[in-house]
C-alpha cells in the first residue's frame, strides 16, 4: 500500500487549520488516515507547526512520500536533516550520539532563529501600534483644532451681531432722547381782523316845512338796532 504524508484541512471558511496524517494516497484529501503526526497553523506569524518528529521520521523510512507542502514543513523541523544524519550513521560516517548531538544543536540555532524572528516581528507589531496610535491621535488633535476654530468663528459672529444690535438700538434710544427733548416748533400767532361793525345808518326822514311846526325842528327817532 503506497501511503503519503499530506494535510488534512479543518478550520472554518477563511480559518485554515491543518492536520499532517499519513494516508493512503488512494483515499480522498480529507477522508480517513492511518495516522495523525501533527498539526500546522498557517494564520500565526510564525506559522505554528506541531510534529511528532520520531514517527515522521519512521514513515519517510518505509516508503510514505510527503507533498511539496509537508515536505518543507518536515525540512522546517528538521526531519529531513536527522534522516540524513542517520543515514550517515547506517554507512559509518559517525555514530548515533553524534547524529543526535548534532540535531540537537542545529535544533538550538533553529529555535533561537524562530526566537529572534518572533521578537522582531513583535517589536515591529508594537512599533506599528504605536505610530497607528500616534497618527490617530494627530488626527484627533487636527479634528479638535478645527472645531475649536469654528466654534470660535461662530462665537465671533455672534458677539458682532450683538454689538451691532446694541450699537442700532443705542443710537435709536439716542435719536429717541433728542426728538423729545427739542422744542415743538412756535407757530406764529395771526391775529385775525377784527370785523367792523357798519355803523349804523339813521334813516334820513323828510319833514315838510308845512307839517313841522314854526320854530321847531323835527325830532326824528332812529330806529333800535336790530
Amino acid at each position: 500500500m503506497a501511503t503519503k504524508i499530506r494535510l488534512a484541512r479543518h478550520g472554518r471558511k477563511s480559518r485554515p487549520f491543518y492536520h499532517v496524517v499519513v494516508a493512503d494516497s488512494r483515499a480522498p484529501r480529507d477522508g480517513r488516515y492511518i495516522e495523525r503526526i501533527g498539526s500546522y497553523n498557517p494564520i500565526t506569524n510564525p506559522a505554528t507547526i506541531e510534529l511528532d518528529v520520531d514517527r515522521a521520521l519512521y514513515w519517510l523510512s518505509v516508503g510514505a512520500q510527503p507533498t511539496d507542502t509537508t515536505r518543507r514543513i518536515l525540512a522546517y523541523e528538521g526531519v529531513l536533516l536527522k534522516k540524513h544524519l542517520m543515514g550517515g550513521v547506517k554507512k559509518g560516517a559517525f555514530d548515533e550520539a553524534t547524529a543526535n548531538a548534532k540535531f540537537e544543536e542545529w535544533k538550538k540555532e533553529k529555535l533561537a532563529k524562530i526566537q529572534a524572528q518572533v521578537t522582531r516581528l513583535t517589536n515591529e507589531s508594537e512599533s506599528q501600534s504605536k505610530a497607528r496610535l500616534q497618527a490617530e491621535i494627530k488626527i484627533k488633535e487636527a479634528k479638535a483644532e478645527i472645531v475649536a476654530k469654528k466654534l470660535a468663528d461662530i462665537a465671533e459672529a455672534k458677539a458682532k451681531a450683538a454689538a451691532e444690535a446694541r450699537a442700532e438700538a443705542d443710537a435709536a434710544a439716542t435719536e429717541a432722547i433728542a426728538a423729545a427733548e427739542t422744542p415743538a416748533a412756535e407757530t406764529p400767532a395771526v391775529e385775525a381782523p377784527v370785523a367792523e361793525a357798519p355803523a349804523a345808518e339813521v334813516p334820513v326822514v323828510e319833514v315838510s316845512a308845512a307839517e313841522a311846526p314854526a320854530g321847531e325842528t323835527p325830532v326824528v327817532e332812529a330806529p333800535a338796532a336790530e
